[in-house]
């Protein structure tokens, strides 16, 4: 049962209605079990956020993916078998990106549906889509990462086995559906420049006011916090890559006014083609002149998902940027952590010594806050004005002798 592509159908990879899979990681060399337990945490979440509910993972350690099955010949038996035992289960998803070859195998071994990260991702990325813009990036996104996958992924080529008559055929029908490919994605290039060329004269009607980037790991509260400082109502909700369009809302604390924006979130494993294509809409993050790093310190894995951001944001020229670190959800972090007898006096303590030491590991400022109680919020206004302000008195001196 191979994978059934259509050249430039917009249809997203998961159905509409609830679907069951399973998931499977390798615990390569240098990974422990628990940080292959915690990526795959992440990618059930992505399949929640997709649609899908998953009733099992494997995990298998492997010093690299198998060419054929990516995990084991076994383990991929094992797989194959409790897929085949349980009925409700559709899919299988991995953890990595396959290629077009391990794709078809693990379809006619399984005789479901195989996903892979990067493919989930996409699938979220196309129904979160709302404007043009996001929708042309996802759509290029798609097609070059089908680009790559060609061979494995053409059912019709499958039917020829080779021989006589056969094989001029076949490579003539791999490098038309290239072509049209390609074809697809030089006009998306086109479409994307034209509406790149379109956000660039906004902003530059933007271009005297200071501006300020939400960026951090998906679902730690952007979004939130977004509607909490702008008394906006940007849409927000517990899952991955709620909000996908970048939004850019006026603020004026103290008679201070600024551009404050909200950006997609970033993610571990981030596909290479997947940034290409948001580049656009990330260049809200390149023109900023503040960045405000949103972490969810009550996530297990805060710290690496702080390392995600900053190395992402290095990959974007943006790591220089005045940047405050902003733990957010410091309310759940007690619950989860704190014992129950411990007095304020000794949180503080504590939550004073943690804030001293991320401010050391990561080389940033930083402050505790709870956008869902408002706790530290003031601070945030306060900390916020006076950068918005040195930023004016640096940049648009002009503008700040005005006030």
């Amino acid at each position: 049962m191979a994978n059934e592509w259509n050249v430039g159908k917009k249809e997203s990879g998961l159905r509409k209605e609830k679907e069951y899979a399973v998931t499977v990681g390798l615990i390569k060399r240098k990974q422990t079990e628990d940080q292959v337990a915690e990526y795959l945490d992440e990618l059930e979440f992505l399949a929640l956020t997709a649609g899908a509910v998953t009733v099992k993972r494997f995990t298998q350690k492997l010093d690299s993916p198998d060419n054929k099955t990516f995990v084991g010949s076994g383990k991929a038996e094992e797989i194959a078998e409790y897929v085949k035992n349980h009925e409700e289960i559709t899919m299988v998803i991995f953890d990595d990106d396959l290629s077009g070859k391990q794709n078809g195998v693990l379809e006619e071994r399984m005789k479901v549906k195989i996903i892979d990260r990067s493919t989930l991702i996409l699938d979220i990325f196309a129904s979160r889509a709302q404007t043009a813009q996001a929708k042309t990036q996802v759509e290029l996104a798609q097609m070059q990462y089908m680009l790559t996958r060609l061979r494995g992924l053409w059912t019709h080529l499958e039917r020829q086995r080779g021989g006589i008559g056969m094989r001029g055929p076949g490579e003539t029908e791999i490098e038309t559906d290239r072509r049209i490919i390609r074809d697809k994605i030089a006009k998306l290039k086109k479409d994307l420049e034209k509406l790149d060329r379109q956000a660039s004269t906004r902003r530059k009607g933007r271009d005297t006011m200071v501006r300020v980037a939400l960026v951090g790991y998906t679902n730690v509260g952007k979004s939130t916090l977004m509607n909490l400082v702008t008394k906006s109502d940007v849409f927000a909700e517990n899952k991955l890559f709620a909000t996908l369009d970048t939004t850019v809302r006026k603020v004026a604390y103290e008679g201070v006014p600024f551009l404050l924006t909200d950006t997609v979130g970033f993610i571990r494993k981030l596909p290479h083609h997947l940034v290409e294509s948001f580049k656009s809409t990330l260049d809200e993050v390149r023109e900023s002149d503040i960045l405000l790093h949103i972490v969810d310190v009550a996530h297990p894995a805060y710290e690496d998902q702080i390392r995600t951001v900053q190395e992402l944001l290095k990959e974007l020229g943006a790591d220089q940027k005045p940047t405050v670190l902003i733990f957010n959800k410091i309310d759940l972090f007690r619950e989860r952590n704190y014992d129950l007898y411990l007095d304020e006096e000794g949180r503080d303590e504590v939550e004073e010594g943690l804030r001293k030491s991320l401010e050391s590991e990561f080389q940033n400022e930083s402050l505790l806050i709870s956008a869902h109680t408002r706790e530290g919020m003031d601070l945030l206004r306060e900390r916020l004005v006076a950068m918005v302000k040195d930023e004016y008195q640096t940049t648009y001196p002009y503008v700040a002798k005005h006030w």
